[in-house]
């Protein structure tokens, strides 16, 4: 059987089809490119808003275009992921869609694949989102650099504008020794840096009353010299204590680069959102990180245009922003989700005000950019080479800058000191040293 793939969303969607991709292989099928003939297209889809709804059903159509453009009548669709959790019923009507599976259901793929080319297959595999274990399903993959590591699934946190707690479900933490069985795996692959992901990641071990909790998880690298660098994907500032941060600050394999999910910088606006903070709080950890770890870079995500959201708002989310001096911003115009509270709030934001708005927050977003990276020049740093362009090799510093640097591309998946000369566009260019 020739399985091909494509996935929509976060960091996490990916793990879960590189996950997939592994079980086919592991399983003897094939697994080929999303646009070449196959037996059977799963799309891994998202639903965080309704443009990533009408992403995946794009994608669906684009999965049945290819069917007949290649010949293969015989071909089929099977949609996964947040997507296919929600609205279920009504993806099974769509062409071409023969079976609709969930979240938790990506163990089983290879399962329902081969029972689908069989003929003998529910149309329907979705299981209902609470009371779940945590899917201890692999994903490891020779050839690659930087490799992700899902440790935790679930939110219970239910912030108005988000869907995700519908669809992904309770909290569930990976077990500390499949954390530390994936670990040594990688190492065995080659992986230098390892990204610790999931939904909430700051819920590590929450279904456990905290018996253990996020820094467990991340000393199971201890002792595993091949792998350099632990990278955090996505914190909630509320949940990060003094002790949870210097703890942080004495282990050398964490990269000194944090996101915390912001999503405004004005208090009205949290409240409305279900954000568990306020402004002051944000800053408090803000302050915690620098305290400990002075330099790292403070990357966040901003919503523009949230419902009910005013010009004097918004101003105070622009000089928020500009007092925490982030490294990266990333924006997001608001978008309706039907199911969230904030579908129904009333004072919905006209799409050119919000796109006015998103315009602003992402030309204060370069500019804080710029600042950080140009504070990095004339230093030295060490840079691990991912990917080559021409006679230059391309890697990330622990902090997340991109750089770029004359050099061999034998360098590729090894850590060098460059000494950085300048900034060109977002990346660094430096000299080896």
């Amino acid at each position: 059987m020739k399985a091909a793939f494509y996935t929509l969303g976060c960091k996490v969607n990916q793990y879960d089809t590189q996950a997939m991709r592994e079980l086919f292989e592991k399983a003897g099928h094939e697994v080929v490119e999303f646009e070449q003939a196959a037996d059977v297209y799963i799309i891994n889809t998202c639903t965080v808003t309704q443009v990533a709804d009408k992403k995946s059903r794009q994608i669906i159509s684009r999965a049945c275009e290819l069917a007949r453009e290649h010949g293969n009548a015989d071909a089929h669709i099977i949609v996964a992921g947040c997507y296919g959790q929600w609205a279920h019923e009504r993806l099974i009507e769509l062409e071409g869609v023969d079976i609709v599976a969930g979240t938790s259901e990506r163990g089983r793929i290879v399962e329902l694949a081969e029972g689908l080319v069989r003929g003998s297959f529910e149309p329907i595999v979705v299981k209902k989102v609470t009371g779940l274990e945590f899917e201890d399903i692999s994903a490891v993959k020779e050839g690659r650099t930087r490799a992700h590591l899902k440790i935790q699934e679930g939110c219970d946190r239910f912030c108005t504008y988000c869907i995700i707690p519908h669809v992904r479900g309770n909290v569930r933490s990976r077990s500390l020794e499949s954390i530390r069985r994936e670990l040594e795996k990688l190492e065995a692959e080659g992986f230098k840096e390892v990204v610790l992901t999931g939904i909430h990641l700051m819920s590590y071990g929450k279904e456990t009353k905290y018996t253990v909790t996020l820094l467990d998880a991340i000393r199971q690298a201890d002792g595993i010299d091949g792998i350099k660098r632990i990278r955090l994907g996505s914190l909630e500032p509320q949940l990060l204590t003094d002790e949870f941060v210097k703890t942080l600050a004495e282990n050398g394999k964490i990269c000194r680069h944090f996101h915390l999910s912001m999503q405004s910088g004005s208090d009205s606006v949290l409240r409305r959102m279900g954000r568990r903070y306020v402004s002051d709080e944000y800053m408090r950890c803000v302050e915690l990180l620098r305290k400990y770890m002075p330099g790292c870079a403070i990357t966040t995500d901003i919503i523009a245009g949230f419902p009910g959201e005013t010009e004097e708002e918004h101003a105070e989310t622009l000089a928020f922003a500009e007092k925490v001096g982030f490294s990266r911003i990333h924006v997001f115009p608001y978008s309706r989700r039907a199911g969230t509270p904030a579908y129904s709030m009333p004072d919905q934001v006209e799409n050119k005000v919000k796109s006015r708005r998103a315009s602003e927050l992402i030309k204060l977003g370069e500019r804080l950019e710029r600042a950080y990276l140009e504070g990095a020049v004339g230093t030295v740093q060490s840079v691990l080479f991912e990917t080559e362009d021409g006679e230059y090799m391309c890697g990330y510093t622990p902090t997340y800058m991109h750089v770029r640097a004359l050099a061999d591309k034998s360098l590729q998946n090894n850590m060098v000191d460059v000494k950085i000369t300048g900034v060109e566009g977002s990346a660094l260019v430096g000299k080896i040293q």
